[in-house]
């Protein structure tokens, strides 16, 4: 398998960072594209809100003009939103964790897929996008996260059928909770929920998350596509 360019988009937070390094460590030279420029230090760094499709796509242009073909694509960026039942959350807090976790996974791919497709054959590239157990189980007080990432896994599985014979494998993975900066957020009586469901008693680690990235992004991952990889502690079993 080639190895080239790969993009992680909120490669500046926890787990982006983890699967930058990690990326990075493998042999790909790696975009960040996030809001924050504050991405690891061998990552080109770029400023993109990637809800928007002009600067997802002016960001790709410029991710291959500055280094190279993009062979690998990571979905990451995401924020929780409100902790509320999911009817008294305002509609436009709803549509900002929508836009955020589900619709920038169509601006991005729209960005990339079609780059990819220049890309010679027989391995054009992989794209990995980061969904949740959440977005398996349902939780309660997080409507808006559990859609938006049960909609993200769902474009993997379509995206895994639409790309089959094109040369690109489209993979999800489900994590329970990860610890970062964001799972820190958390109410002190949700985290000793989500904690207390998890078989193997702990959370998950950035860098867990960013190993499974590696195996769907490298050549030891051939033929799995449209999947979903849970990565729970045992806590999912479907």
């Amino acid at each position: 398998m080639r190895r080239g360019v790969a993009v992680v988009t909120g490669g500046a937070g926890g787990i982006g960072r983890a699967v930058a390094q990690r990326l990075t460590r493998d042999g790909y030279r790696v975009a960040s594209w996030d809001l924050s420029v504050k991405a690891p230090d061998a990552a080109l760094a770029l400023a993109v809100d990637v809800t928007d499709e002009d600067a997802t796509r002016h960001a790709a242009q410029e991710t291959c003009a500055k280094l190279g073909p993009i062979r690998a694509l990571v979905i990451n960026a995401g924020i929780l939103g409100p902790v509320a039942r999911a009817w008294e959350v305002p509609l436009a807090e709803t549509r900002r964790v929508l836009e955020t976790n589900l619709l920038s996974g169509f601006a991005t791919t729209g960005a990339v897929i079609p780059a990819m497709l220049r890309n010679p054959l027989p391995d054009r590239g992989r794209i990995v996008l980061m969904g949740s157990a959440v977005g398996k189980e349902g939780s309660a007080l997080a409507g808006a996260y559990a859609a938006s990432k049960a909609g993200l896994m769902a474009l993997a599985k379509v995206l895994g059928k639409e790309l089959a014979t094109e040369g690109i494998l489209v993979n999800a993975i489900a994590p329970t909770v990860v610890r970062t900066p964001m799972e820190a957020t958390l109410d002190p009586a949700q985290r000793a929920d989500k904690l207390r469901r998890i078989p193997m008693g702990r959370f998950a680690e950035a860098e867990e998350v960013a190993a499974m990235v590696s195996f769907l992004c490298g050549p030891d991952c051939s033929f799995s596509t449209g999947a979903v990889f849970d990565l729970s502690g045992g806590r999912l079993h479907d």
